[in-house]
């Protein structure tokens, strides 16, 4: 589960980076597939160790091996739309991956690609709270309790990711921006 949930994650990334414009759609699937589920297992394993230590400070005691159970199996709902995606990939093609459609995209193409946006942060919302209510069973803490150590969590990855591209870029790893 946590695999699928990378590569739709990679999927998600390459339309917020508007990869449709220089990419075609087997690139953009082949790197989905390659790179998402180390990517996948990899992030719900970092946020399984976050939420135990996070919940261990909050009263609970559950393991990460268990929180990353919860994590892989709350993501149900976003592995389903990895259909969704490929559906969508499928009938619109680049324009998939295109942050904004262009104007002169078909208007059924552009109502079936906001449907699969709308339809994607649905099923990712549904996700979300079932990995809370999942944490909140296996910590044997209250939903509030539950909810405020999966946002916490969420921040503390959320800085964590931002302070790892700001190294990454200074160092030079990340394209286009070579130290001087």
């Amino acid at each position: 589960m946590a695999a699928a949930q990378g590569v739709v994650s990679m999927l998600v990334l390459s339309r917020a980076q508007s990869a449709g414009r220089s990419s075609g759609i087997a690139a953009i699937l082949g790197d989905a597939l390659i790179i998402g589920p180390f990517a996948g297992v990899l992030g719900v394993w970092v946020m399984a160790e976050i939420y135990s230590r996070l919940g261990r400070r909050a009263g609970g005691a559950a393991s990460a091996s268990q929180i990353f159970h919860v994590l892989a199996y709350g993501g149900v709902p976003v592995v389903a739309s990895l259909g969704i995606w490929l559906i969508a990939a499928l009938l619109a093609g680049q324009a998939t991956f295109i942050d904004t459609p262009g104007k002169d995209l078909a208007p059924f193409l552009v109502l079936m690609l906001r449907m699969q946006f709308i339809a994607h942060c649905a099923l990712a919302l549904w996700s979300s709270l079932l990995q809370v209510m999942g944490l909140s069973e296996l910590q044997a803490m209250r939903l509030q309790r539950a909810f405020g150590v999966w946002l916490l969590g969420q921040l503390i990855a959320w800085v964590g990711t931002i302070g790892l591209l700001f190294l990454l870029s200074a160092l030079g790893f990340v394209a286009g921006n070579a130290p001087p």
